[in-house]
């Protein structure tokens, strides 16, 4: 249900803006889509598991405010992040 340590490097390597980039905002936009992602499937199968839904609206919340962050420091950079995620909006 966690990010493997292998995985959670192939995304900060994947993301990352710079060489020794593993704070901006996009490599933390890509490890909670990550995460999301794990929970959703998680709860695909344990639909009453009301603690993981909690955490994943937490993860949402988090992953909407760097993404609105994003938009209004620089719009090429999300319109990039969004597109290469995959995500709506």
């Amino acid at each position: 249900m966690s990010i493997t340590a292998e995985r959670r490097t192939a995304l900060i390597d994947e993301y990352k803006t710079g060489p020794n980039d593993t704070g901006s905002p996009e490599v933390q936009v890509a490890l909670l889509s990550e995460r999301i992602v794990n929970l959703t499937d998680h709860l695909k199968t344990h639909a009453k598991d009301f603690h993981s839904r909690r955490g994943l609206l937490v993860l949402v919340g988090q992953r909407r405010g760097l993404l609105d962050y994003l938009k209004r420091k620089d719009q090429s950079r999300y319109q990039t992040l969004i597109g290469r995620l995959g995500l709506r909006r």
